[in-house]
């Protein structure tokens, strides 16, 4: 015969410190620079928005608008408090996870739990919105963290109670805005709500709210996009679809067998068939479909770079979590379930903070930042340009962003990053100069080049800065970024009144002389 258990007094409370450690360890690490760089790229678009530079024409990029239409908020608090960029945007991000948290925790009241699960969950739940480290922000980690609290709505709609009307209504409407941040993104929703169908039957699914107000914000998101923005349809997706696709990461096939998308896949196939075996529960089924969709999303961009592919890491943790703690109950007597149950948290929140730390690069990034180039880049800029314009060509978002962000300062370029440059030289002109004359650029590369001489000449910002290594390698190391844009008259005639100032890791650094 079993008998219960017995808690010392105060065991209880010392492992749920322990089971609640890995959060605060990750919340540490997102307060501590650096901000993501895209999330610091996008904040910088957002903020020449709004000062009046129009997006998709004075401001090139090839993601939909919904991602820099939420960063107005964070824009706006930089610019009319005293809040600084990076302090803003987190306050929004933390903001969000908070909500989502609140949201979550809200779903579960009245939600049939046993004792391991609900230990488990509360422990993890705030882990899991947060273990993203320093890739928290990205668009594809606010899409997982969107994910956490709609599977947990959808178990609700599935086994019951009911959700309230007007919580079910809010979770629905800030997860369609979470999916609609990438097309790929609704691949998650779409399996979710075939497994709601099915398991409720088209009757109830067709009196349910929540799929209909999801799909009337993707509607009305998608009537938008022509009205308020025609240069994106009209210039950028035409460009986005004839090469950018083409110029970065591993490809479809070789992507599956990367390093990190390896990785997540490894953790999928063990997610799996633990989540969506019949026994698992309603939420870890839900969980394991959105983790499918996670990786068929990462699949179709076939970059595998970390934060494509964190969505698997998030959303397959959590499925395993869901479906570990349902077992524990079942397996285990009531009495020994309760008393296990916080031990079981800590132990599960402790298992997802090694694995992901284990080759990631949280806390790493943020204990090496002020001695590596964005640290180094953020302090010259702030020396030299603070709180104000900067012409930096460069390839890369990263580290230009964030040091940038922390320097207060701007870029003039129209891209993010000269990565246009990368499609237009995917084939490296013969001759000893590889370069086109500006008569045999196509019509977008020579309105890049232009636009960028007339704005350097127009207002010669206080600093240049110009990365050594273009990273076009059909020219190998002959692409100078510089003299590329030198052989414009009116850029030559402005970097004239500059001087090299130094070198940061492969950036020249170049200062306007008074």
């Amino acid at each position: 015969m079993d008998r219960p258990a017995v808690l010392r007094p105060g065991h209880g409370m010392v492992w749920r410190a322990v089971a609640l450690a890995p959060c605060l360890f990750f919340l540490v690490t997102i307060l501590l620079p650096p901000i993501n760089h895209d999330v610091a790229a996008v904040l910088d678009f957002a903020r020449r928005w709004l000062a009046g530079e129009r997006l998709y024409v004075d401001l090139v990029d090839v993601n939909p608008p919904l991602i820099f239409v939420l960063n107005l908020l964070p824009a706006a608090l930089a610019r009319y408090t005293p809040l600084a960029q990076a302090q803003a945007v987190m306050l929004c991000l933390l903001g969000l996870a908070a909500l989502l948290w609140r949201m979550a925790e809200t779903l579960r009241r009245g939600r049939a739990e046993g004792p391991v699960e609900s230990a488990v969950l509360t422990a993890t739940v705030p882990l899991l919105l947060v273990m993203a480290g320093s890739d928290f922000g990205q668009r594809e980690v606010l899409m997982a963290m969107v994910a956490i609290p709609y599977c947990l709505l959808a178990a609700r709609r599935v086994d019951g109670p009911a959700p309230p009307p007007r919580l079910a209504t809010g979770v629905a409407l800030v997860a369609a805005l979470g999916f609609a941040l990438k097309p790929h993104f609704l691949l998650i929703p779409l399996l979710i709500e075939a497994l709601a169908l099915l398991r409720r039957g088209a009757a109830a699914q067709r009196r349910d709210p929540v799929p209909w107000t999801m799909a009337a914000v993707w509607a009305g998101y998608l009537a938008s996009v022509p009205v308020f923005f025609p240069a994106y349809l009209a210039h950028v997706v035409p460009m986005a679809w004839g090469f950018y696709g083409e110029i970065h990461g591993a490809g479809r096939w070789r992507v599956l067998v990367a390093d990190v998308m390896g990785s997540a896949e490894a953790l999928l196939l063990l997610a799996l068939p633990i989540a969506l075996r019949p026994g698992a529960g309603t939420l870890a089924q839900t969980l394991g479909l959105a983790t499918v969709g996670a990786f068929a999303s990462a699949w179709l961009q076939h970059k595998g770079w970390t934060y494509h592919v964190l969505p698997i890491t998030i959303l397959g943790c959590a499925a395993l979590l869901a479906a570990g703690a349902h077992w524990a109950d079942r397996a285990l007597p009531g009495a020994r379930a309760s008393s296990a149950a916080p031990a079981l948290a800590a132990i599960a929140a402790l298992g997802v903070l090694v694995y992901v730390v284990r080759g990631g690069e949280t806390p790493w990034r943020q204990l090496a930042f002020h001695g590596e180039a964005p640290g180094q880049l953020a302090e010259w800029l702030g020396e030299h340009a603070r709180g104000q314009p900067v012409l930096v060509l460069s390839p890369d978002v990263f580290p230009i962003y964030p040091a940038l962000t922390y320097a207060d300062a701007h870029q003039i370029l129209p891209v993010m990053s000269i990565w246009p440059l990368q499609g237009f030289y995917r084939l490296c002109p013969s001759g000893p100069v590889p370069y086109r004359e500006a008569h045999e650029m196509g019509a977008v590369e020579f309105d890049l080049f232009q636009r960028v001489a007339e704005a350097f000449a127009a207002a010669p910002p206080p600093v240049l800065v110009a990365a050594r290594h273009a990273n076009i390698p059909a020219c190998g190391g002959r692409f100078d970024v510089l003299a590329y844009f030198a052989r414009h008259p009116l850029f030559a005639e402005a970097l004239e009144g500059y001087r090299l100032a130094g070198e940061i890791e492969g950036h020249r650094l170049f200062r306007r002389q008074d």
